[in-house]
């Protein structure tokens, strides 16, 4: 049957369109109900529960099916329901097209209203379809509605109907799921008695108004880390001046949560702030507090210089809700029998959340996860509800849960849809896998990788030609002839964006038969490979360059130190040798040439562990020792990605994905400046090429340590890489690598920017054919933006992993004294960094119920005044490293002075009676 509607629209050029929408009735739809004698085989898609949900419900004794409105749907999805109810519920709505319950709108009738009256249409035909159904098998649909008006008319239809709290409250079998239901409103739950803390949110149309006229500006809210009384609004738009907006306080912060979009009102410049050098630590004050609260806010209110003070806000109110489920620890009230407790997230820019729950003393000593619900103007926290128990606190398995759940990493295993488009096995290569490719397995190929690799992406060759040139040959494993366009397994991939590497566990971007075996370059197999291939003359100037899609053997998989063990060899002599010293001494002159040319040689400190074999705890932790390898390497993989960049924006200078570095301003290198003048250096950031220069000069034969600092100072001062689109922007400069144009070619088997560049390139020399969405230059540019997010955080993860597995190595070794360097210099601390573990900590000078020391902070120098003490930027200090297990909430490393010696400051470096854990030692060795 065929129903049509026509109405009339005006368009921009002021003619008018008619548009007529038609809708196809059918009547063969099944129900979807197992067992339905009166739908038989008329099934389509995917068909209901053989057992509805289980009748424990003193309100529906008899089996029955859930039918949730629109509003209890988006509410309560990730509270409440068992994760197979909701696919039940998808397929229970009767699709729009079916005869028996399409439901046109009605004059006067608004959309929600429509909607509602839909759903109980769809609830009352099954209900009147089910009773068909044999007396044995005989099944009720229950409509789920918070909508007061919404139940009654339901109920007056004949139609079993509750609200989400009455039906949550009859699963006798269940009461757990009470603490699971979110508060109705935005707002939450007013607190009894409270008074007003926070102002009013402006209604999304005035703030829609102000922003237009300029009143307002809209941004994203940043929380800090450090100090949880101060945020910055990074501001939408073009605009260069007043970009990034602090907030200071409170009240100025008005119920704002990280990643928030918001609108800010900006202060007279006369109340303008600098930001704060202080740490400060939420400690969970009590609801009424807030006096307290505005003691700690005048310590942020200190004198400054004048041109310290940036433009300075306060939220006016909420554009949109950025929040997700949190996880963290339940902190539990003091009160004997209460309900109402605090939750406190693993993230430190979210708030502690407050809670009801009578489960609280099963899940204090656990991770949890919790949702928020609303923010009261007159609670110090939000409101929100429990929503998952995820394991003990300090298990292993349960803190990497953790962690990649707080950075949205996605790592739950791939789909049988995923795996059904993976080759079939045995695989091996085929005729027709060879058309439009070079075979290539003869040459001398070898790849170079860290111990333990099975994720090879990419393999080297040199070897003479006989007009005495060099051949060098950079193969890539060919992912994307696995991975094709638009099915499963290409959408999986570029959702997940890149492979992320924790310190014992490796969450793979493509499914492990591509990624450990058949993508993989090992040695003594076929792969498939895309080649880079140079000629170049020894003085490393590239003559020729050509790319091809190839079949490769590697003649060896070699680790960083056997291919330096190869190359520093007098007695070996093989092909394979051969090639990496030809290889070696090519790119000591790329490596010259580049940093001549302006490129950074930045340090970041990188650790590794080394694990127990039995227990997997680590018994070990060391800095990365890089070798002349790990620099070969790079420097073709460096070449081989410019190579490739300038031959796709050749081809396609509006849809190339390619990579930029952006250059710092200026102010971003006050804190290397400053630092570097205190030690009578001079450091010059006007270009990149000037900053490598001044870099390389600073140098201190009595402080041979100062220049590594100096550079892990200047990677702090650099803006992040990101992948865009050509078309899209003007400025494609890599800063760091100083050089016009870049992209990410190397390692498609961990990054799905590398597939999409393949393909391009296949696309350039006629190996492959185009797609739509390839050269659409929206769609990737959108891309970029989710391949930019799933990077960041999955460097944010492996930090973490790196964070806690080092708790883990001060856990066992107990307490340890060992030299820092200053790294910053803040109010009423110093962060240091200790070299022989790469670890970066904090060393706090005011203690809760200690005394405090006379502290004097210079921003000018930078320098910090402990009575008559002064620390700057780089001075040498000795400090204790412990981890202080005495929190559970956040269990973490604690560092305190040593030396130099300051009366009521330092600590004398004695062992005894000092472990903060020797009770648990002593606990588990009695178990034991």
């Amino acid at each position: 049957m065929l129903k049509s509607k026509t109405f009339l629209k005006k368009t921009r050029a002021g003619g008018v369109m008619k548009i007529v929408r038609e809708h196809y009735l059918r009547d063969d739809i099944g129900c979807g109900a197992p067992g339905c004698v009166a739908c038989g085989d008329a099934h389509e898609g995917p068909v209901l529960e053989p057992q509805p949900l289980d009748p424990a419900s003193s309100l529906c004794p008899q089996p029955h099916y859930l039918l949730p409105d629109t509003n209890v749907l988006l509410h309560q999805i990730v509270s409440v329901w068992r994760p197979g109810t909701w696919a039940s519920v998808a397929s229970s709505l009767r699709p729009p097209g079916s005869l028996e319950t399409y439901v046109e709108q009605e004059q006067g009738e608004n959309a929600n209203d429509r909607n509602d009256r839909a759903i109980r249409v769809a609830a009352k035909w099954y209900n009147e379809h089910l009773k068909k159904m044999s007396a044995e098998n005989q099944l009720q649909v229950v409509f789920i509605t918070n909508d007061r008006r919404n139940k009654e008319k339901a109920i007056e239809e004949g139609i079993p109907a509750f609200t989400c709290e009455e039906y949550v409250k009859s699963l006798t079998a269940n009461p757990e799921l009470i603490d699971r239901l979110a508060c109705l409103s935005e707002e939450g739950s007013e607190i009894e008695s409270g008074k007003v803390i926070f102002s009013e949110h402006l209604p999304l149309s005035k703030l829609q108004q102000g922003i237009k006229s300029g009143t307002y500006l809209q941004g994203t809210f940043r929380a800090s880390r450090e100090n949880y009384l101060e945020a910055t609004v990074w501001v939408h738009g073009d605009t260069e001046e007043n970009k990034e907006i602090i907030l200071q306080g409170l009240k100025n912060l008005n119920r704002a949560i990280h990643e928030d979009i918001v609108a800010v009102e900006l202060l007279p410049k006369n109340q303008w702030v600098a930001p704060s050098s202080v740490v400060l630590h939420d400690e969970g004050q009590n609801e009424d507090d807030v006096e307290k609260e505005e003691e700690r806010e005048r310590i942020l209110k200190t004198a400054v210089n004048e041109k310290m003070l940036k433009p300075t806000g306060r939220v006016v109110g909420i554009i949109k809700r950025n929040w997700r489920p949190y996880c963290g620890m339940l902190s539990k009230s003091d009160i004997k029998e209460s309900r109402r407790h605090l939750f406190t997230p693993a993230d430190k820019r979210i708030p502690r959340i407050r809670i009801e729950t009578r489960q609280a003393s099963t899940l204090e000593g656990r991770r949890i996860i919790v949702a928020v619900d609303g923010w009261p103007r007159n609670s110090r926290y939000p409101n929100g509800h429990f929503v998952k128990n995820l394991g003990e606190v300090g298990d292993k398995e349960t803190e990497t849960e953790v962690l990649l759940l707080e950075h949205d990493v996605p790592h739950q295993p791939f789909s049988q849809a995923v795996l059904s488009f993976l080759p079939k096995m045995p695989w091996s290569i085929t005729e027709k896998d060879m058309k439009n490719r070079e075979d290539l397995r003869h040459l001398c190929v070898c790849s170079v990788d860290p111990p333990g690799c099975t994720d090879i992406d990419d393999a080297l060759h040199c070897r003479e030609l006989e007009n005495g040139n060099l051949e060098v040959g950079v193969h890539i494993a060919d992912v994307s002839h696995f991975i094709r366009p638009g099915n499963a397994l290409d959408q999986e991939s570029a959702r997940r964006g890149t492979t992320v590497y924790l310190c014992e566990k490796r969450i793979d971007m493509v499914p492990e038969l591509l990624s450990s075996n058949l993508c993989s370059l090992r040695c003594n197999v076929d792969r498939l490979a895309f080649s880079c291939i140079w000629e170049m003359n020894h003085n490393a100037e590239i003559l020729k360059t050509r790319f091809t899609k190839s079949a490769i053997n590697s003649k060896a998989s070699l680790t960083y130190a056997e291919a330096q063990m190869r190359i520093d060899s007098a007695t070996m002599n093989d092909d394979i040798t051969t090639s990496l010293r030809g290889l070696n001494k090519l790119a000591k002159i790329l490596k010259k040439r580049r940093i001549e040319k302006g490129a950074l040689t930045l340090s970041s400190p990188e650790v590794r562990f080394h694990m127990d074999s039995e227990t997997h705890d680590p018994i070990d932790l060391q800095t990365k020792e890089l070798r002349e390898t790990n620099s070969m390497v790079e420097e073709f993989m460096l070449l081989a990605n410019i190579s490739v960049a300038k031959k796709i924006h050749e081809e396609f200078s509006e849809h190339a994905l390619l990579r930029k570095h952006p250059a710092p301003p200026p102010s971003n290198y006050e804190i290397l400046v400053k630092a570097a003048k205190s030690k009578n250096l001079e450091i010059k950031t006007d270009t990149a090429k000037s900053l490598a220069d001044s870099l390389d000069r600073a140098d201190s034969p009595s402080f041979p340590y100062l220049n590594t600092l100096l550079r892990i100072l200047a990677t702090r001062c650099m803006m992040q890489a990101v992948y865009f689109c050509s078309g899209m922007d003007n400025d494609f400069h890599h800063y760091g690598l100083a050089s016009p144009i870049y992209t990410h070619f190397t390692s498609p088997i961990r990054r799905y920017a590398d597939i999409i560049v393949h393909r391009l390139l296949a696309v350039a020399i006629g190996a492959d054919c185009t797609y739509p969405e390839l050269t659409d230059k929206h769609k990737l540019a959108h891309l970029c933006k989710n391949l930019n997010f799933r990077h960041k955080m999955a460097q944010y993860a492996q930090r973490a992993s790196v964070a806690f597995h080092t708790q883990l190595f001060f856990k066992s070794k107990g307490i340890v004294s060992e030299e820092a360097y200053i790294l910053f210099v803040r109010k009423n601390a110093i962060v240091v960094l200790i070299p022989k573990y790469g670890l970066e900590g904090t060393v706090f000078f005011e203690e809760k119920d200690k005394p405090k020391p006379r502290l004097i902070y210079d921003d000018e120098i930078p320098s910090l005044k402990i009575e008559d003490t002064v620390f700057h930027i780089f001075d040498k200090v000795k400090v204790k490293i412990v981890l202080d297990s005495s929190n559970l909430q956040h269990q973490k490393i604690r560092m305190s002075l040593v030396e130099p010696q300051i009366p009521g400051i330092s600590i004398p470096m004695d062992t005894s009676n000092m472990d903060i854990n020797e009770p648990e030692r002593k606990k588990k060795k009695l178990e034991k």
